[in-house]
């Protein structure tokens, strides 16, 4: 299932990334991210911790290694992500 939060991108706000930089290649945006301060690109709060992870792949809510109902990382809402 994609995320609709970010739009299957894995993060918010890429929009604000320079045209050079990038986007498909997670650790360069993670960088990019460390490494500049006017900005509000982060992980996506919903498919991710919204700091340096996501919960599986990026931009996407369940794998097969979730585990199902009300466990796993989207536990605090019924087992939902937020987007959905």
């Amino acid at each position: 299932m994609i995320c609709n939060r970010c739009d299957g991108s894995g993060f918010l706000n890429l929009h604000q990334i320079d045209e050079d930089v990038p986007q498909d290649y997670f650790e360069y945006v993670l960088n990019w991210i460390k490494t500049h301060d006017d900005h509000d690109v982060s992980v996506c709060d919903c498919c991710g911790n919204g700091v340096d992870a996501w919960y599986g792949n990026p931009g996407y809510h369940y794998s097969h290694d979730d585990p199902p109902g009300n466990h796993g990382p989207y536990a605090y809402n019924g087992g939902l992500p937020e987007c959905s």
